[in-house]
This record gives structure tokens, sequence and C-alpha cells, in this order.
């Protein structure tokens, strides 16, 4: 099975059905940026980090375009967002082929853009993954399915966290996750630090922990 996204991997201590963790990066970075947690992890964990598919000038990465637009703001081009989603979705299949990894224990950790995509996989495509780590991101419902299943959902988890002060992403976008997932019936935990559009030193430490538990 072919797949067309650039990635880097930090191998598991296991030989053998490791769980896996698939980094989705934010708008403008690329598949180093998140990789740095990757040393502070559990050395179980399989980890891929992967670049987003649309190169920006004159440097990094976008799952998809934001658009500045005078009149209308700032908005999303919600058809690449859609065709990113399906990317990932093709990458976890693709990951859980080549690597010896378990393909009922997948975590996606995503930031910001990655956060927004990571959302929809698991909502679009909930069979695929288990746990969602959503840093400093938001809930887009232009690129969820019309109808949700709750039945579909409820082995799903959730870690959303946010920047209280956060410049790029309304705080007040964020919080709106967790009414919107309880009301699916899904597990989820949400946190605030007082910090902006980044991951605080205790953020990345009560993921970590959250994380642990899980796999």
């Amino acid at each position: 099975m072919s797949q067309d996204l650039h990635y880097i991997t930090r191998p598991s201590t296991l030989k053998e059905n490791a769980p896996l963790l698939i980094m989705c990066h934010g708008y403008g970075s690329d598949e180093n940026d998140l990789f740095s947690f990757a040393e502070e992890l559990s050395k179980e964990l399989f980890i891929i980090s992967v670049r987003a598919p649309y190169q920006l000038q004159p440097y990094g990465n976008a799952w998809y375009a934001i658009n500045f637009d005078a009149e209308q703001g700032k908005w999303s081009d919600n058809e690449q967002a859609q065709l990113s989603r399906d990317k990932i979705s093709e990458f976890i299949d693709y990951a859980c082929k080549t690597y010896s990894v378990n393909n009922n224990n997948v975590t996606l950790l995503g930031f910001s853009q990655g956060t927004i995509l990571s959302y929809s996989v698991a909502l679009t495509y909930p069979e695929k993954v288990k746990n969602i780590i959503a840093l400093s991101g938001y809930i887009n419902e232009d690129i969820l399915p019309k109808d949700l299943e709750k039945s579909k959902y409820g082995h799903l988890d959730f870690y959303c966290s946010h920047g209280s002060v956060d410049q790029v992403i309304p705080a007040d976008w964020a919080r709106k996750s967790k009414p919107f997932l309880d009301a699916l019936g899904i597990k989820n935990t949400y946190s605030e630090f007082p910090v902006g559009h980044g991951v605080a030193p205790q953020n990345f430490y009560e993921f970590k922990t959250w994380l642990e538990k899980r796999i």
C-alpha cells in the first residue's frame, strides 16, 4: 500500500504489537516540531511524525490553506482539510501494515491545525484510533460527517488542552470541545494553561501522564 506523506519514526522497545503514536504538526511547521517530544515519551510507543502535504513559501507545510481575505477575514479551505483528513486515515492503515504495531492501540497527537484534523479523523474514522491528544486546536464541524453516530465512539478518549491567552486560536473556540464530546458520550478531559499558542511544560507532563495510563 503506497502513501505519499513524508514522515520520521522513533522505534519502540517492543518487537511487536507496539502502541502507535502519530504526530500531526501545526500550520507552517514540519515533522520535526512535535518530534522533539518523542524522547520524553514512553519507550514502548512506536512514534511517527508526519509532514503535512502542502508546502508553504518560503518554508513550512500545511494540512490545508488558511486564506486571509479582507472581507471574509481568515477562513479555512475545508475541501483541502477533508483531503488531508483522508490522507491521515490512509496513513494509519499504511503504518499498521508496515510496522509491528497494534492497530487497536493508535493515538493521534495534534497541535493547532494538526489537532483540528485529529478531531476530524477520530470522528469520521473512529474505528482507526483509540486516543487523541488535541493541543491548541478546536473542532471544525464543517469537516465532520453530517450524522455523528454515538454508537461508534464509545472506545474513544480525548485529552484536550489550550492556552488561555492563545492569540492564534481563541480559547473560547477550544472550550466548545468538551460539551461537544460530552454530548456524544465520548470520554474526554479539557485543561487550560496560562500561555499563548504553544505547549507549556506542565501541559506536556499532564498529557504524557494521561497517555501512559492508556497505552
